[in-house]
């Protein structure tokens, strides 16, 4: 599971006072348009995202300073409103933001919680494109309740899923306003600047700094973003049909790291076969070059085109990380592809990326945690644990902020398909999954979106059997096994891994 517990930070943690810098009365807004809401009503993050406007673009301009350890940033947004907007906020923790800018007129703010309310001098009107543009200041090593931030000893990561983007760069922190980015990284001698996307630009600067240029092809959810800076190589390999493929590796551990790094054509070449073309412009590994315990508590992260790894499992045998390998390869399709709609819908992305984790696994031989060897096994074992975690962690597709990250959105969703394979077979389930990807790609989905191409695609109504699946309080029966019970709920039974209080731990059946 992946998870850090989201507090309000007070404003101790914000380095200053919560209003930073008011608006003086030159630039008071005219009493015109309305604040946008300061939410997107997120069932699981309510706080999370803000209305009134869209992001079409985003420009991250960093500079790291390796003396300081600091990262001085400008931070520009293409926004469209919806309405007028007398106010309007960004999601903004941990940044010491310096100025605002509106339309390239300086405008009023202030930072409270883990908003940033802009006051624009001339309120932007709805349907008009707008750059806000916002200059700051961040500490990768600053302690925040919860941030993406993942300092190593020369320089940093990032791992913003699912609520800490926003403690990066300013932003409309939700996968439902995906965005194109582009970023631009300045590095000192020595250091590699890495982004989401394809290299566009390497430019010297004549003091002894590079700034490299990175650009996503396809639109990008805010926790999928990353950005390190480090003592790299870069490691490039050809991939199945043209595919070039990328990784960022810490430059003392490139050849120990390599075996792993190798796999990753024959990964891409097996999911392409059930999925279709890989969905974006490049995809590789990122071995973050920290393993201390506490710099992030999971095993893998599908930030887009560049997968972010804890070095030491990636030293391990094919047979141990290679399905968890496929996992997060299967991101790229469900959940980088083709993000959540809503929190609620995570299930899409864990469920599927465990399904095809694990389908790779069996089809190897390989043993599974449990001691299983067959899909079918598996299943039935989960099957069996079915009611006590709909009671301990909910329906598959209602978590909460408590369990978001837990066993019910991994193997609970698995479940899930393996049924809906039973109930249909194979090549319509097949025509279910490439349907739904290619008719939201680039886009958010809920889960009523995947009962619909499922009815549409099988040529029934699937709702009822699906939503009884995903929404029920009792196990349904399994298609094609009418043998296969679930243990009551009184007897002892192993519960659903939940989260700790704070940090990620990675929850994947395919490790």
């Amino acid at each position: 599971m992946r998870y850090r517990t989201r507090v309000t930070a007070p404003a101790a943690l914000l380095g200053t006072a919560a209003v930073l810098s008011v608006a003086s009365p030159a630039l008071a807004a005219p009493e015109t348009g309305a604040p946008g809401p300061e939410s997107l009503g997120d069932g699981v993050f309510p706080s999370l995202g803000n209305d009134g406007y869209r992001v079409s673009a985003y420009h991250l301009d960093l500079a790291y300073d390796a003396t300081t350890k600091l990262v001085d940033a400008t931070a520009t947004l293409s926004i469209t409103p919806t309405q007028d907007l007398s106010r309007f906020s960004l999601d903004a923790l941990g940044l010491e933001i310096r100025t605002v800018t509106v339309a390239g007129a300086a405008a009023g703010f202030e930072q409270a919680g883990e908003k940033l309310r802009i006051t624009p001098a001339e309120p932007p009107a709805a349907d008009i494109p707008v750059d806000v543009t916002v200059a700051y200041s961040a500490d990768p090593r600053r302690t925040l309740a919860h941030t993406a931030w993942v300092p190593t000893p020369d320089g940093f990561a990032v791992c913003p899923q699912p609520d800490s983007a926003h403690t990066v760069f300013p932003c409309n922190d939700h996968p439902a306003d995906k965005a194109d980015f582009t970023f631009r990284i300045t590095v000192p001698g020595g250091l590699r600047g890495v982004a989401s996307g394809g290299l566009v630009s390497t430019e010297e600067l004549g003091d002894g700094r590079t700034a490299y240029t990175y650009r996503s092809r396809e639109p990008m959810a805010t926790e999928l973003v990353q950005i390190t800076v480090g003592d790299y190589v870069i490691k490039d390999r050809p991939g199945p049909n043209g595919l070039p493929l990328r990784d960022v590796v810490p430059s003392a551990r490139a050849a120990a790291l390599e075996p792993a790094l190798s796999l990753t054509p024959n990964l891409v070449s097996w999911i392409e076969q059930r999925l279709g073309a890989y969905p974006f412009e490049t995809y590789g590994l990122l071995p973050c070059n920290n393993d201390a315990s506490d710099a992030f508590d999971f095993t893998g992260l599908e930030t887009q085109t560049l997968t972010l790894y804890k070095p030491n499992y990636l030293l391990q045998a094919e047979p141990k990380i290679g399905s968890h390998m496929m996992h997060e390869l299967v991101h790229s399709y469900f959940g980088n592809s083709v993000s959540p709609a809503t929190w609620s819908d995570l299930w899409l992305n864990e469920g599927h990326a465990d399904f095809y984790g694990l389908l790779y696994r069996y089809e190897r031989g390989w043993t599974d945690s449990l001691g299983l060897v067959t899909m079918e096994a598996r299943m039935k074992d989960t099957y069996a644990r079915g009611d006590q975690w709909r009671k301990s962690s909910g329906p598959v597709a209602s978590p909460n902020a408590a369990n978001l990250f837990d066993s019910q959105r991994y193997l609970g969703g698995v479940l899930v398909l393996y049924a809906l394979r039973q109930l249909v077979g194979e090549t319509v389930f097949n025509g279910i999954e490439r349907t739904f990807l290619e008719r939201f790609r680039n886009s958010s989905a809920t889960t009523d979106d995947y009962i619909a191409v499922a009815s549409e695609v099988s040529g029934t109504d699937r709702s009822g059997f699906l939503r009884d699946w995903l929404y029920g309080t009792k196990t349904p029966r399994m298609p094609g096994h009418p043998d296969w019970t679930v243990t009551p709920v009184s007897s002892a039974l192993r519960q659903p891994q939940t989260r700790p209080s704070s940090g990620y731990h990675d929850n994947s059946a395919t490790l």
